[in-house]
């Protein structure tokens, strides 16, 4: 879709253009049956220039190409209004290219909230003791067997504790039970380990025309959802609920697994249950939330379960379970790179999200 938008803008700059030509006798542009003074001719060229300057910012990926835009849109309405009799259907493609203006706009605005929440998290970073600074093996002494031998075998132990990641992920999601077709979307997020927070944000590609902007967040033990249609219309905007609270609180519990030095974090406790699970318990500033981890013999991450709601109509939690299905080495730590997501549904299981970590960073701040 970007290159009919560009093509829309080409054309329509050309046009313009040749109002320019007119008026300075050097085409007869009969489009226009008025006659074009040289004032105005001198209009329509800055209105020419104006939206090849948006393609010039659009082909080197320059975010503010909108500001642009909305002067370019501007100056070509007031002239298609004094020519209006003949130039009046120049207004659908004003239209269609100011929306796509605003459009970048609105997504510009969401990233600049994500980016300043993220901001703002970092921020409350709390400064860990330096003599606990390396994950060893009389640090994790207390947690139960199966617990050690995931961090021993992950390559956590004798390495530094992870107080910050990124994340950056490649996503197929199915936004209901029923629906047949995947949709792909990027996403990154933000953790910090004390205090436990993250900052997520995802754009989803649902159709051509059609994206949807979302953010979801857990910090001073609140949480809060918010999607967005085209980064402007609200479809979800949740917060200030206990059932939020706590489903974005497991949610930050499943994801350790990619920085598996937060087991020994002084908010989460744990409680063997068996050979190859071990429960772990997350509570921070009067949000609590709990979950399974399940690993295999060699103390790999298999899956996480935990009862949690998915939505905050819901009159009681949802079994969701995040099952790995590709491990690796990152940044010497053994992590699950691919999971899948599911809800068991009275109607059988819903595998709603594939997740594929593309980019992981640890202590980067």
């Amino acid at each position: 879709m970007r290159i009919v938008l560009s093509l829309l803008i080409g054309i329509h700059g050309v046009i313009h253009l040749f109002g320019f030509l007119k008026a300075f006798g050097l085409s007869e542009f009969k489009a226009i049956s008025q006659p074009i003074s040289v004032p105005l001719g001198i209009l329509w060229l800055l209105a020419f220039l104006a939206f090849a300057a948006i393609l010039v910012l659009m082909l080197i990926h320059c975010k503010f190409w909108w500001i642009m835009g909305f002067l370019a849109v501007l100056l070509s309405q007031v002239l298609i209004i004094i020519y209006w009799n003949d130039a009046k259907f120049g207004t659908v493609l004003n239209i269609i290219i100011f929306a796509s203006f605003f459009i970048a706009y609105s997504a510009n605005r969401f990233e600049k909230m994500v980016n300043t929440e993220t901001i703002q998290m970092l921020s409350e970073l709390e400064l860990n003791d330096p003599d606990n600074n390396i994950v060893s093996e009389q640090t994790i002494l207390k947690l139960p067997l199966i617990v050690q031998k995931w961090l021993l075998n992950s390559g956590t132990v004798s390495k530094e504790v992870v107080k910050t990641v990124f994340v950056e992920q490649n996503l197929k999601m199915l936004m209901k039970p029923e629906q047949k077709e995947w949709y792909n979307a990027i996403a990154t997020q933000y953790f910090t380990t004390s205090p436990p927070a993250f900052n997520w944000s995802v754009n989803l590609k649902m159709f051509p025309l059609m994206n949807v902007s979302g953010r979801d967040k857990f910090e001073n033990g609140k949480g809060e959802m918010t999607i967005k249609l085209l980064s402007f219309i609200p479809v979800v905007n949740a917060r200030d609920n206990n059932k939020i609270n706590e489903a974005t609180l497991q949610r930050y519990l499943a994801e350790i697994v990619w920085f598996p030095s937060a087991a020994i974090s002084p908010y989460i406790t744990w409680e063997g249950l068996d050979n190859f699970s071990a429960n772990a318990t997350l509570e921070y500033n009067g949000t609590k939330g709990s979950g399974i981890f399940y690993f295999d013999e060699n103390g790999v991450f298999k899956k996480f379960t935990t009862m949690r709601y998915k939505d905050i109509k819901d009159t009681k939690p949802t079994k969701w379970t995040v099952t790995a299905t590709k491990t690796e080495v990152r940044n010497g730590i053994t992590i699950p790179v691919e999971s899948e997501l599911d809800w068991e549904l009275d109607s059988g299981n819903w595998t709603w999200l594939k997740l594929k970590i593309t980019n992981i960073l640890y202590n980067f701040n």
